[in-house]
């Protein structure tokens, strides 16, 4: 039989990673940014429980079954775990009044089943075998050492828990058709009660936080009570259970120190360290009493306010009042008369550990955390795990995931963030240039037929003037307008060549043969003397896919660039480096000129914008050359310092992609 006992309300969730912080079993991974319960890991400690702020982790609630299936019918015993006085400090006195008013038959102290469990234990502890006995009456321990101690599974002593064993006390004496509820402050009992070892000893499980919605949702008011006492078989030194070395008490069994035969311990820390120092045989001990909470007074649902102190104070001023009253026959009588019910159980291995990962399988999660040395593991915490290993280590059990890491998610803001960024500056320049491209077509148009008028009427005087022997001025002045004529029809050529629709003319060519026909004519350039060059080829004329036509054009006007801004250095180098990988052929052309001022950087490829003499160039070389580079699904950028020279970095792909 098999029930969620703690989930996760996803909506509540608010991923702080406390729960997991606070699992003892680390039960608990995100999964789609929420913290989800792995059921067949969870020990139903309730530990989750208690430190989520948001209330995002829910106990399975059965208040409803209770009021419905169990209150209906007439034969019903509700048994009270003893630590209720520190959950009802004020009204501790009408609870069994409360109980029956709510339409409980019998209302039992469950420290009766520990009174009952007593004699097994000091029977267990006067074994003459070296084996240590580990007291099985908590839930939760028993869960956590079968899932992940199976060592230790026979060590557990075989008695039940006196949840169960009342239960099984009341169906013998009272009748089996009799309906059982637990009312207590542990969720680990809503696990246990169906465990198939203990099946039918108990109906139903309350936790005192679900019995104090019943109260409200039945109108009982508890001021309009009298206090009243338990219905018999009544508890003795049972009632102890619930503190720290209760189940000692209950036995007789001396729990001094010294003798070092006796060990107890309570707390998750101090139970987790305990658990892991016995498997690893650090610890030697006749019995060991364990409590995963300080006491059952400081159980998951205990739903108190008061502090752990004031709470053991109610519960020992309880004990003080009831305890001397017991009639010590009628308990005795009680007890010997059970003496041939079964009050054992069994403990199977449920393992649920997961092999730890390979060291360089670690080392790799680490390195994928950007944590390459023990100086990059911050262990801060905030993963839920203690270290940066421990979370490592748990991410390749899959337990955890890398974005659970608060280090590698600001890492990853912050990468995304840039690449957004630079998207945008990309859309917006593609905008831009979308913009002025259309302008640019229009222009180009209109002032294309005007400007073939002028130049063609210019040449004709020209040659009208030649023949009749004029002057030299009229000459000169023809051809500046020829010249001017000529110099506009560039910037039409150029401003139609921006306003391409990105249609290409596709081959398979050696990126590499195009360059050095490039840089030979650059070097045969009487303006570009004394420009020392340099290429490097490492691709062994590779062939690239893309317009030749293009391509030469974006080759053009890099190079060009970069000679022209060598003219008033003295040192003159041009070199150009050509290298490939497995998606890029990559293209590198340095210079040693007077470098770009940063507060030039976002307007190198800005349409129209140089820093070149008048009458040098139009400002569209380089966005040509950027929607070029962009239309091959390639990337270019630059580096630059001032006074040192240029780097521009082109990179287009080997193949293009089929929607080119």
């Amino acid at each position: 039989m098999h029930q969620d006992i703690v989930t996760t309300s996803l909506d509540l969730c608010k991923r702080c990673y406390s729960c997991i912080r606070e699992c003892p079993a680390k039960a608990i991974r995100v999964m789609g940014g929420q913290a989800v319960v792995l059921q067949e890991r969870c020990i139903a400690c309730g530990n989750c429980v208690k430190v989520c702020s948001q209330g995002a982790k829910k106990i399975h609630s059965q208040t409803d079954a209770v009021l419905e299936y169990v209150l209906p019918y007439s034969k019903t015993v509700a048994i009270v775990a003893p630590s209720f006085a520190a959950s009802f400090p004020e009204d501790y006195k009408k609870i069994p009044s409360a109980l029956r008013k709510l339409g409980f038959e019998h209302v039992i102290e469950t420290a009766f089943g520990a009174d009952l469990i007593s004699n097994l234990y000091f029977s267990e502890f006067e074994n003459d075998n070296n084996q240590t006995i580990i007291s099985s009456s908590c839930p939760a321990v028993c869960n956590y050492i079968q899932k992940y101690f199976i060592e230790l599974v026979p060590n557990l002593a075989k008695i039940v828990s006196p949840m169960i064993a009342l239960g099984r006390y009341i169906k013998e004496n009272m009748g089996k058709d009799y309906k059982v509820v637990f009312i207590g402050p542990c969720v680990a009992k809503k696990d246990e009660f169906i465990q198939d070892e203990v099946i039918g000893a108990i109906d139903s499980v309350l936790t005192f936080s679900e019995v104090k919605e019943m109260f409200e949702t039945k109108n009982i008011n508890f001021d309009q009570l009298e206090p009243s006492s338990f219905d018999p078989p009544f508890a003795y030194l049972g009632k102890t259970f619930p503190l720290a070395g209760g189940l000692l008490k209950t036995t007789n069994i001396s729990d001094d120190i010294l003798e070092k035969e006796i060990i107890i311990v309570e707390g998750k820390s101090k139970v987790l360290e305990f658990i892991d120092d016995l498997a690893n045989n650090k610890i030697h001990a006749k019995f060991i009493d364990i409590l995963f909470c300080e006491g059952c007074i400081s159980g998951p649902a205990i739903d108190s306010d008061l502090n752990y102190y004031a709470r053991k104070q109610k519960v020992i001023d309880y004990i003080k009042e009831n305890v001397h009253s017991i009639n010590k026959k009628v308990w005795n009588s009680n007890i010997y008369n059970s003496r041939n019910l079964d009050l054992t159980r069994t403990f199977e291995p449920k393992n649920q550990r997961r092999p730890v990962p390979s060291e360089t399988e670690i080392k790799n999660i680490l390195a994928s955390l950007n944590k390459y040395s023990e100086r990059d593991e911050l262990n801060c915490g905030s993963c839920g795990y203690p270290t940066c290993r421990e979370f490592a280590i748990n991410i390749g059990k899959n337990l955890a995931e890398k974005e659970m890491c608060l280090n590698y998610l600001i890492d990853q803001l912050e990468t995304a963030y840039e690449d957004l960024r630079t998207t945008q500056e990309q859309l917006h320049s593609a905008e831009k240039l979308a913009s002025i491209g259309q302008l640019a077509a229009g222009v180009a148009h209109e002032i294309n037929n005007p400007l073939g008028t002028i130049m063609l009427y210019a040449s004709l005087l020209k040659k009208t003037l030649e023949k009749q022997a004029s002057c030299s001025n009229s000459d000169e002045d023809l051809n500046l307008i020829i010249n001017e004529a000529n110099r506009c029809k560039n910037i039409v050529s150029n401003l139609l060549n921006f306003a391409r629709q990105g249609k290409l003319s596709s081959v398979k060519f050696p990126l590499s043969s195009l360059l050095r026909k490039i840089l030979k004519t650059i070097e045969m350039d009487p303006r570009f003397s004394g420009i020392n060059t340099v290429f490097i080829d490492y691709t062994n004329d590779m062939l690239v896919e893309g317009d030749k036509d293009q391509l030469e054009q974006v080759f053009i006007n890099l190079i060009g660039n970069a000679s022209e801004s060598m003219e008033e250095t003295e040192r003159k180098e041009l070199k150009l480096e050509i290298s490939q990988n497995h998606e890029y052929i990559i293209t590198q052309i340095s210079d040693t000129g007077a470098g770009i001022p940063r507060e030039n950087y976002s307007k190198v490829f800005t349409p129209f914008f140089t820093t070149k003499k008048m009458g040098r160039g139009t400002g569209l070389g380089l966005a040509i050359t950027y929607g070029i580079v962009k239309m091959h699904k390639g990337e270019i950028g630059f580096n630059s310092e001032l006074g040192r020279g240029t780097t521009f970095t082109v990179k287009i792909p080997v193949r293009l992609t089929s929607d080119n």
